[in-house]
This record gives C-alpha cells, structure tokens and sequence, in this order.
C-alpha cells in the first residue's frame, strides 16, 4: 500500500501553539520533509522529536519531490512541514501535493496556525469575502497586472511581505490603490507582536521613520462597491448618448434592449432614454 503524506503545520512564533496532533504525528512518520532543516531542528528539539530531515525547497523541490513520491509509493509515511505555518500555502508544498494527487497518494493536513487568518482576524475588516495574493510578483509587468486587478475588488485583500521589499510594496499599493485602510501586522503570536491600523497615506510615512523588521501580513480594505459603479457611470457619460446607443447596436443588441441597458449604464428611468431619443 501506498504511504501518506500528512501537511503539518507548525507555529507562526509562539511554540505554544504547536498542536498535539502536530506533535504526535511528527514523532510517528519515518521522515520529516522540510524547507529549511536547520530551522525545524530547533523544534523538533524542543519537542524531542527524534526523526529524519530531509530539505524539501523551491530550488529543489522536481528532484526531491520525485525522491520523496518514490518513498510514498513504497509505503513509507512522510511529514511536510515550512519553516513557520501550515505547509503548501505560498510555498512548493503546494507541487508535492499535486504529486501526490497525480500518482493516488493520500494525503491529509494537520491543521494550525496560518499567518494569513491571524493578520485578518486581527484587522477589524470584512472576513465574509476575502482573497490571498501571496507575495507581489517582482517583475514589474507581472506586478502591475496583480494591482490593477485587485484595485478593482471589493474582497478584503490579504499580502505576505518581506521587511527588505515593504516600503516598496506599499508605496506601489498607494500609487495603485489609493489612500485605503490598511492594517499591517508582524510578529503575530510573539512576544513583540505589532498590529498597526492605518492609511496608506499614513504607512508610506510610517516606514520613512521607522524600519520594517521581520515578516508583515498586510490586510487592504477593498474597494468600494458604490465607487465602482460611480465610476462605471464616468465612463459611459464620456460618451454622448448617439455614441452610447451605436456602441449596443455594434453588438447587434435590438434597440429597446439597447435603451433599457443605456438607462441602466446612465442612472437614468427608460422613459428619459426613450423620450432623449424620440425628440432627437
């Protein structure tokens, strides 16, 4: 029979919050696959946890996935864990579930702490509909493309940030973003937690005077619906209603339909549009 591979998280900071689950399963598997060997060794010391490690990184994860899918199809069970988290979020744990998904390798989590919904918990913005972005893209291109997508969303907006990339990150969310509430956390679960609810405005002050140290969660409020459809409004009153009304029938939408949806476009009741029309 095929092994498994268990998704182990492990704390963010505080090593209260490794769970017993966590610890259990850790001391159960024949190794440990994790992102930096020398960082986990410090925990699983602390839980004397006397198991294999094995490096399971970005920069090798094609030759060590396929090394560890091999051990899994031999029975063997594996642990996946990051360096501080639950595995398989922003990191290639991500491809060796796909691994094993592709070769019918069961795979199950061990669920704990996730930096993302501490940061978001701790923010005071909507958690009814949020999305993750991860880290911005570095390519500028590529970087570009992300902001101007979630400009335009009303879901709560959720970045991991390094401390040496931060001021650049957030002078590039006000250029694309606006001024919008921000609430910027590091620390989570450590002793010098810091929870900070701002602008942005304000954050691109902040960080001129004081120096970004350690890893940030940054929770954006998104965008308005209301100034949304404002602008959706702008757009169509660049146009005059002759133009309005050609740009639908260019699409061959029959001209009551066309009217019923310049109403809708303008803020306007049908009987303006159809009455505009009538006396022109």
């Amino acid at each position: 029979m095929n092994g498994k591979l268990y998704l182990v998280a492990t704390p963010i900071g505080n090593l209260e919050d490794m769970t017993f689950r966590g610890v259990r399963i850790l001391n159960e598997v024949d190794y440990i696959a994790a992102e930096d060997t020398r960082h986990t060794r410090k925990l699983l010391n602390h839980f004397e946890i006397k198991k294999p490690l094995q490096s399971y990184h970005e920069h090798n994860k094609v030759e060590k996935g396929n090394k560890i899918i091999e051990d899994l199809l031999s029975g063997q069970q594996v642990a996946l864990v990051t360096d501080a988290g639950t595995p398989a979020i922003s990191d290639p744990g991500e491809d060796l579930v796909r691994l094993c998904n592709q070769n019918n390798i069961n795979v199950t989590s061990i669920p704990g702490a996730v930096a993302l919904i501490n940061g978001l918990i701790l923010s005071g913005k909507d958690t009814r509909r949020f999305c993750f972005e991860g880290f911005l893209p570095f390519n500028k291109k590529e970087r570009n493309i992300v902001l101007n997508n979630i400009k335009k969303d009303t879901r709560t907006i959720i970045l991991y940030e390094a401390p040496h990339k931060l001021k650049a990150t957030i002078s590039d969310l006000y250029q694309a973003l606006g001024d919008r509430n921000i609430t910027i956390s590091r620390e989570l679960t450590k002793k010098f937690e810091e929870v900070l609810h701002i602008t942005l405005s304000e954050a691109v002050r902040y960080y001129k005077e004081y120096e970004p140290r350690g890893e940030y969660v940054l929770i954006i409020e998104g965008e308005s619906p209301q100034k949304i459809e404002e602008e959706k409004v702008e757009k169509w009153l660049e146009m005059t209603m002759e133009e309005h009304l050609d740009f639908y029938l260019k699409k061959e939408m029959a001209k009551n339909e066309a009217i019923k949806t310049i109403a809708k476009d303008r803020n306007l009741t049908r009987k303006e549009v159809y009455n505009y029309f009538n006396q022109n």
